[in-house]
């Protein structure tokens, strides 16, 4: 694999948490994406947005809330199932996390998306408004 694609030593990789990092788009923009395991060992890595409000990330560098196998949005609620991306309950209910292809291979988790390029651990930097901070999140803040 190309180590440039590397994104993590697979045992890096946490069941039950989220791992941020930042990808450049085929359109050459920062985006930021989350891996995580699943309880068989999978690793999935999905976009870091939810399907309500773009600009609302899921993991705001601190890793997202994650409980029973699936990723919550904290601004209103909404759960994704992390095996499908799948949103079960919400104002985006029946929509489906963006997926980026990952590969475990020689220890390593790497990106293997044609739309996407590994470019590091961690925020994108890229000042995205955090969410609309002017709106009322899930628990009235």
């Amino acid at each position: 694999m190309d180590e440039a694609a590397r994104v993590a030593d697979a045992d890096d990789v946490p069941e039950g948490e989220t791992l941020l990092f930042t990808v450049r788009t085929d359109e050459g923009e920062l985006a930021e994406a989350f891996c995580t395991r699943l309880a068989d060992g999978t690793v999935v890595a999905y976009r870091n947005y939810c399907q309500h409000w773009t600009d609302v990330r899921l993991d705001k560098g601190d890793g997202a809330r994650v409980t029973n196998g699936e990723v919550w949005c904290q601004k209103h609620g909404a759960t994704f199932q992390l095996d499908t991306g799948f949103c079960d309950f919400g104002p985006c209910e029946g929509s489906v996390m963006e997926r980026v292809d990952v590969t475990v291979a020689d220890g390593g988790v790497y990106v293997d998306d044609a739309e996407y390029a590994f470019e590091h651990l961690g925020p994108s930097g890229v000042d995205r408004g955090d969410g609309g901070d002017s709106r009322i999140d899930f628990t009235g803040n």
